[in-house]
């Protein structure tokens, strides 16, 4: 039986390479790197760059696999573009608000998926994620429950930087 044998700080970073790589097949064309917990990717096809991350295992069940991203599409003119996948669908009329460090955000969203209403806020939340090691997604699920999906921030500032690069030279 074949076996994966490497140092415990290495196989949590490799575990996360492969879900991304899994989770969109199709998508991820090019490694750019895993930066702690966070991985970038270039698709030169759309072509778009992105930084992503799962977030802190938990132990209830989700409705979708989770994750936050933020993503460049240099031929549409969005840059640093957030993106979150949500644990759980929330419910109706439910806010979804991101905390990162000392900073609250209200985001939008539907079913699953939640988003940023602008680019300004866009551009806050990137900011607000180079300071500071954690953020949470808290919401409202369709069973009624609070929930939170918590993100490490190590690595992000690096992985959303080489996105931002590789898509620069691509739209030139």
């Amino acid at each position: 039986m074949w076996r994966l044998i490497m140092p415990d700080p290495i196989r949590p970073t490799l575990l996360l390479f492969l879900a991304a790589a899994i989770a969109f097949p199709l998508a991820a064309k090019d490694s750019l790197g895993v930066f702690s917990g966070w991985a970038a990717f270039r698709d030169p096809v759309t072509p778009r760059c992105y930084a992503i991350a799962k977030p802190d295992p938990t132990a209830r069940a989700n409705d979708h696999s989770p994750y936050a991203s933020i993503g460049s599409w240099p031929g549409n003119g969005i840059r640093n573009q957030l993106h979150i996948r949500l644990s759980r669908n929330k419910a109706r009329n439910a806010r979804i608000t991101l905390r990162v460090g000392r900073r609250n955000f209200t985001l939008n969203g539907s079913g699953g998926d939640a988003w940023s209403r602008d680019a300004a806020m866009d551009a806050s939340i990137v900011a607000a994620i180079r300071s500071t090691d954690r953020m949470f997604v808290r919401s409202i699920g369709t069973n009624g429950r609070r929930f939170t999906d918590t993100y490490a921030l190590a690595g992000a500032a690096t992985a959303i930087d080489a996105a931002t690069l590789a898509c620069s030279r691509t739209a030139r």
